[in-house]
């Protein structure tokens, strides 16, 4: 039987610089609010008009401000007078198996205890920012 391949989803992402940061912000809080195993008491965030699930916890909640501030930063020193800037960002869910034993050589060497971590699934956030030149583009990019 061969291994299943692991999901992997892409979401492209258009967004004016002003609301970028929440966009992704929003869209990575309700991936790990579904991914979440653990019990939580569940916090909405609000983005464009819509009320997003949040995980309220702290150290997830620091690394996501951690790595959308990251692309922000590299989406600004990138872009240029038109917009058009692009920048990727991946989230990766792994589990710990045990790792089988591979007979003896295993057993001698105390390596049939270890554990590996397999990727059970991957996000990809492919953004691209773009500035409306009219108050009518500007209606349109956040609508789309």
């Amino acid at each position: 039987m061969e291994p299943r391949k692991r999901p992997e989803y892409v979401l492209e992402v258009l967004a004016d610089p002003t609301c970028v940061k929440d966009i992704v912000r929003g869209i990575l809080h309700t991936i790990f609010f579904h991914r979440y195993f653990p019990s939580m008491r569940p916090s909405t965030l609000e983005v464009l008009d819509l009320t997003l699930p949040v995980v309220a916890d702290l150290e997830l909640e620091t690394l996501i401000e951690t790595r959308v501030g990251q692309l922000v930063r590299q989406l600004s020193s990138t872009s240029s007078a038109t917009g058009g800037s692009r920048g990727e960002l991946g989230v990766r869910f792994f589990e710990k198996r045990r790792r089988k034993a591979s007979g003896l050589g295993g057993w001698l060497t105390g390596t049939g205890r270890s554990e590996e971590e397999i990727c059970w699934e991957v996000w990809k956030l492919k953004i691209t920012l773009t500035t409306p030149r009219t108050e009518t583009g500007s209606y349109a990019i956040q609508k789309a």
